[in-house]
């Protein structure tokens, strides 16, 4: 009786060792993965840093020659510097429109304005940082009535502000401002 029974768990040492080996061999190859991807992911997480510091400089350009401009009484209002066509098309700053800026991504943009440069602020697009040249900026103002529908007011608008870094890694701010009165 006993031979029997030893003879019947013969091969369950077997099975069990194999399972473990399998399941060693499955975390192994995880963690080759995961340390083999690590530098691929920090790269992009500093490329998208790298995008929206130059995005940053480029509104901080843009909020000085803003100023400049108004306090010199060069610009009264924003209403002859929106940016209004996409592709020659109009419909920019309409939502209900395919060219609506919200709607494209910062590379047509940065594209289109490239070919076609009117009304794009601080140089024209892709305007290189003064201390680092493998990031530019490119900034427009869109008008911030045309959104809602609301009564035209040329003394607001949302400045945008796109930024490149490196392997076309793009970076998009936009920020509402005003003109106040005194």
């Amino acid at each position: 009786m006993r031979r029997g029974k030893v003879r019947t768990n013969r091969g369950s040492g077997l099975i069990v060792l194999i399972i473990v080996i399998a399941f060693l061999l499955a975390v192994g190859i995880l963690l080759l993965f995961v340390t083999g991807t690590g530098p691929e992911v920090a790269a992009n997480v500093r490329l998208q840093e790298r995008a929206f510091n130059a995005a940053e400089a480029g509104f901080d350009e843009v909020w000085r020659v803003l100023n400049d401009s108004l306090i010199s009484g060069t610009w009264m209002d924003f209403g002859s510097q929106y940016r209004t066509t996409f592709q020659g098309q109009v419909g920019l700053d309409d939502p209900r429109s395919d060219n609506y800026f919200r709607k494209r991504t910062d590379e047509e943009l940065v594209a289109d304005m490239t070919s076609d440069p009117t009304n794009v602020l601080c140089g024209g697009p892709n305007q290189p940082l003064p201390n680092d040249s493998s990031l530019s900026f490119t900034v427009f103002l869109i008008d911030d009535e045309a959104l809602t529908g609301a009564t035209p007011n040329d003394r607001d608008c949302i400045v945008v502000c796109i930024g490149r870094a490196g392997r076309d890694t793009y970076c998009r701010i936009e920020v509402v401002v005003e003109i106040q009165t005194t």
